[in-house]
């Protein structure tokens, strides 16, 4: 009985173990062919991505054989989208140089699939175009810089400009202005800039000899940037004043440009043309993209126009994409609007360390007058005689005398109409005259004028024609000629038959 029933039990135990045997073998089947999809997919993407470059480098090619440079801009506007894309085995296929593929060994066993092609595209008995090579180690710059690889980002660029600097062709300038931009980026990232900065000169001197517009443009951004990032004010300015930056330059580097001005008028104290120069930056910039400089340049021109006494219009803090980045300036632009001098003195101590990385925080303080003036502003329209101990304790000032100091400079700036009897001890306020009496109204609408001139000025120099032909659909002067002659004798023969109708 017990040999049956341990018969019986071995039955079992090997029915279920012949069953999970098998359900394993199902399982690893069923997930081999999902681990295969996944690489085909990924092969197919790659070769796609492949065949996309490929085509970007036929548009260079057929740009240096007709000499158009809007071939070349076509395939620089598509960088975003090309990075997003870049891999090793789509790197190694297109890669012709063998000093670039030392910058992809690290990457090459974890990031190359199986079946993919190690031999380079490019290679061919056929020599590469120098627009090509190194458009392509501009890409393998990009990857590098991605993987957060910085100190062989640096060895890269170096290569990079070796070669665009040996290279004296003007086929190639719209790349060179763009391995201008990634050379100085990768020095940024390392904390070298100043090493870069006579290069920067160098080459923009001979961008200027060379009217390479494009070049010129990156490399004056490029030594602004790089003037900023240490402070340099005023070499910043003497660049700005000395060089003449070219009218033919993308809007994306005029954009840049404002900003630039912006920021160095702003510390000069020349706050309507720093906020003039904002507002172009962010007129000129993507509506779509380039959100973070949206919001950088929105920063600023908020905290410039809180400098020139104005408050900046609610709707700019409800925007979507910039809500969250200027909560902290919104609640600055209520304390300024308040004239509450204890709640700005919060949010400096709350969000000091933002305002310092937005590089606004020097300009910040220069606020606590104006938020003293609003307070004394509002005070003067509210009250028409207080002593100087009150408006003190309304300020949180230490002592009265302070506030009597503040009111003096109050009432020479003009900020308001009232007299201050240091005997009596107290400040009397004077009626507030009307605005339309003076010439406010008139100089504002002057400002009007001006930007909305501007703007058709730019937006008619902005218009492209096509090329000769404008010529092809006017008539020749022979036929000109020929039309006239068949008018009048059409018209004499018109004159004739009504000479007939009349006998």
């Amino acid at each position: 009985m017990l040999d049956f029933t341990w018969n019986i039990v071995l039955k079992r135990f090997t029915s279920c173990t012949k069953m999970t045997v098998s359900t394993d073998v199902e399982m690893k089947n069923a997930a081999s062919p999902s681990a295969e999809k996944e690489k085909e997919k990924k092969v197919d993407v790659d070769a796609q991505s492949i065949q996309e470059i490929k085509e970007q480098i036929k548009q260079i090619e057929k740009a240096v054989q007709t000499k158009e440079q809007r071939f070349v801009l076509r395939v620089l506007r598509s960088l975003p989208n090309t990075r997003r894309k870049l891999t090793v085995p789509v790197l190694k296929t297109l890669i012709s140089d063998a000093s670039l593929t030392t910058f992809l060994e690290d990457e090459m066993e974890t990031d190359e699939p199986s079946g993919s092609s190690s031999h380079p595209a490019t290679k061919s008995s056929a020599k590469v175009l120098p627009e090509v090579d190194a458009y392509i180690h501009l890409l393998v710059l990009v990857r590098l810089i991605d993987n957060k690889r910085y100190e062989d980002a640096v060895i890269c660029s170096n290569k990079l400009m070796s070669k665009i600097t040996s290279e004296n062709r003007r086929t190639s300038d719209l790349i060179a202005a763009k391995c201008y931009f990634y050379h100085s980026r990768v020095h940024e990232l390392t904390n070298s800039l100043d090493k870069v900065r006579s290069f920067l000169n160098a080459r923009l001197r001979i961008a200027t000899l060379r009217n390479d517009f494009e070049g010129q443009a990156v490399l004056i951004n490029c030594l602004l940037r790089n003037y900023l990032h240490y402070n340099l004010y005023d070499q910043a300015d003497k660049l700005v004043s000395k060089s003449a930056f070219p009218e033919n330059a993308s809007n994306n580097e005029w954009a840049r440009f404002h900003f630039y001005l912006g920021r160095i008028k702003a510390v000069r104290l020349e706050y309507s043309t720093a906020h003039k120069n904002l507002v172009q930056a962010l007129r000129k910039a993507p509506q779509t993209a380039a959100v973070g400089f949206r919001q950088t340049t929105q920063k600023l021109a908020v905290v410039v126009e809180l400098l020139l006494g104005d408050i900046p219009d609610r709707q700019i803090f409800r925007q979507a994409m910039l809500r969250r980045a200027l909560s902290p300036y919104f609640q600055l632009t209520q304390a300024v609007r308040l004239g509450e001098l204890q709640k700005f003195n919060e949010v400096l101590k709350t969000y000091g360390n933002l305002f310092r990385t937005d590089y606004t925080f020097k300009l910040i303080l220069r606020l606590r007058h104006n938020v003293i003036k609003t307070a004394i502003r509002s005070i003067g329209s509210s009250y028409s005689r207080i002593t100087p101990a009150k408006i003190a304790e309304k300020l949180g000032l230490e002592s009265p005398e302070d506030a009597e100091f503040i009111i003096a400079k109050a009432i020479r700036d003009g900020v308001i109409e009232a007299t201050l009897d240091r005997e009596k001890g107290y400040m009397q306020s004077k009626e507030s005259a009307d605005i339309y009496c003076t010439v406010e109204p008139q100089l504002a609408f002057h400002q009007r004028i001006a930007f909305c001139l501007d703007l058709h000025n730019q937006s008619v120099k902005a218009m492209r024609y096509p090329p000769k032909s404008y010529g092809k659909d006017l008539e020749s002067a022979e036929e000109r000629r020929e039309r006239e002659q068949q008018d009048l004798e059409l018209a004499k023969e018109m004159a004739e038959e009504d000479d007939d109708g009349f006998p």
